[in-house]
């Protein structure tokens, strides 16, 4: 199970109890919001791309969009996401689930900048009814290898 792979991840760090597991789905921002009881940008969805051999995992805020040329500057390429029937394959969690715990060795995790804003964000855990409370600093250290980027914008 998906959520058993992110708690394990996150035992490392001793934070496999604050996961939050609800009776609801919070499997996508606005669910996840409600779920939480919070303003959905402080949800961190985790947008999955497709790079080849590799596959870019960016946790952005709720309210956030990906910015096609900032994406192309960063990276080199268009953004082109990762097709949902791949996803639990390449990545190790299912759509809905999606984040960047526990992940394939071929995932790279990259943490937008507009995450900073907040002192709480949200992430899933794994599954379509999870999350855990962190700060975006907890979150870097907790995704070991990760990487801050500016790939997002707020909707105007």
């Amino acid at each position: 199970m998906s959520i058993e792979r992110a708690k394990a991840h996150l035992a490392q760090y001793g934070r496999e109890g604050d996961v939050m597991e609800f009776d609801v789905s919070s499997a996508t921002v606005d669910l996840a919001a409600q779920a939480v009881g919070c303003e959905p940008a402080r949800i961190a969805k985790t947008l999955s791309f497709d790079m080849g051999e590799r596959v870019a995992l960016v946790v952005c805020a709720g309210d956030a969009r990906i910015a096609n040329p900032k994406f192309k500057a960063r990276f080199g390429c268009k953004p082109k996401m990762l097709a949902a029937d791949e996803a639990e394959d390449r990545i190790g969690h299912a759509v809905g689930g999606v984040c960047p715990f526990g992940v394939e060795d071929e995932c790279d995790v990259y943490l937008d900048e507009l995450l900073r804003r907040f002192d709480t964000i949200y992430p899933a855990c794994g599954s379509s009814n999870s999350a855990i409370a962190l700060s975006p600093s907890e979150l870097a250290d907790i995704v070991s290898g990760s990487m801050w980027v500016d790939v997002c914008k707020l909707p105007a």
